[in-house]
């Protein structure tokens, strides 16, 4: 194995081989939470997303601010409204327009995610230390902070 390089930054083969084995870690852990709540990470996050609006949004609103096709949110929207998580509703001014609302049924699976969120954080960080908890939220808050001031 070869050293690869990204961005101009080399990356050793060990250090690729254990960022490939931490993501694969992180979606273990997060599919065994949330597979006893039966919902995939995508329905997930759009749920999640739902909440961040004041009033009910448009498909094509959450398809801007997931970052994909209007169509992946449309299939999406259809597997959590067969669960009853959520419901298409009319716009109150514009006949045309679907707005997504949460059901009461999705605000309580909300719930249940934000447990099983906690409790996946709790499984992947057992390991560490306090010290090592506290400068991996150090170092997370300056590759989250820096990447709105450096474009990729």
């Amino acid at each position: 194995m070869t050293a690869a390089r990204w961005q101009g930054q080399t990356y050793s083969p060990v250090s690729r081989l254990r960022k490939r084995r931490l993501t694969r870690r992180l979606h273990r852990v997060q599919k065994q939470q949330l597979e006893p709540i039966g919902i995939t990470p995508a329905q997930a996050r759009l749920l999640r997303m739902l909440t961040l609006y004041d009033a009910p949004p448009r498909m094509t609103d959450l398809a801007t601010r997931l970052e994909v096709v209007p169509r992946a949110v449309t299939t999406l929207v259809d597997s959590l409204e067969a669960s009853g998580w959520v419901r298409r509703a009319p716009d109150r001014t514009n006949r045309r327009v679907i707005r997504i609302e949460l059901t009461d049924t999705g605000r309580a699976t909300l719930r249940a995610l934000r447990g099983a969120r906690r409790s996946a954080a709790a499984d992947i960080l057992a390991p560490l230390t306090a010290e090592q908890r506290e400068v991996l939220g150090g170092l997370l808050s300056t590759l989250v902070d820096g990447a709105a001031e450096r474009p990729c």
